[in-house]
């Protein structure tokens, strides 16, 4: 009698105990939430790759600074450089016809220049990046930029004039000179008849004496 007593006071207890249990695991698990961890944005906003130069038309001997977008982040950009001469026809065209009526066709000329042809540049993280060039030949220069990893290009044209040349001369340039230079002879005339008369008096005023 007294262990049947035990076993049913035991048997209690443990339901108790488990009754609880259950419940908990019963309830529904909070599920997180998308809108708490917003997506961080990528180190660098992605645009069309670009390359510009800050100055369209330089003088030969001048310096250019190029520069480079929309590249890949901290990536090595490849540069080739090919030139033009001014001044040739396009592709096309009729060929140049000489004073005795035979005809020579414009073909293009092959510069020896001491600038590079091909360089590079580094881009940082945001995918840029500035490099300067010297050129070293007249003409138009087409620098295309690859990148090396991303495979981005872009390309950009420079005109190469010649070294600053005097102004040429026209009618109204000379115009002040001939004036100048009119009135100058005309006053050393003026002097040289006067010193004449001058010894020509000294001459006479001498021999009455």
């Amino acid at each position: 009698m007294r262990l049947s007593r035990i076993i049913m006071a035991l048997t209690v207890g443990l339901a108790v105990v488990a009754v609880p249990t259950a419940a908990g695991a019963a309830q529904p698990q909070p599920t997180p939430s998308a809108t708490t961890d917003p997506p961080q944005p990528p180190p660098y906003a992605p645009q069309p790759p670009a390359l510009t130069v800050n100055r369209p038309t330089i003088f030969l001997g001048e310096t250019v600074i190029l520069t480079g977008t929309g590249f890949g982040p901290n990536e090595t950009v490849d540069h080739t450089v090919t030139f033009t001469p001014l001044g040739a026809p396009a592709a096309g065209k009729a060929p140049v016809r000489r004073s005795d009526g035979t005809t020579v066709a414009m073909a293009p000329v092959a510069y020896q220049a001491s600038a590079p042809l091909q360089f590079t540049a580094f881009t940082d993280a945001q995918g840029h990046f500035t490099k300067s060039y010297k050129p070293s030949v007249t003409g138009l220069l087409t620098f295309t930029a690859t990148g090396r990893e991303s495979g981005r290009t872009a390309t950009a044209q420079l005109r190469v004039l010649d070294k600053k040349q005097p102004l040429p001369v026209t009618g109204d340039s000379l115009g002040t000179p001939i004036k100048l230079g009119g009135g100058l002879v005309g006053a050393g005339a003026i002097m040289l008849l006067l010193t004449l008369a001058w010894r020509r008096r000294q001459r006479f005023g001498g021999a009455a004496h």
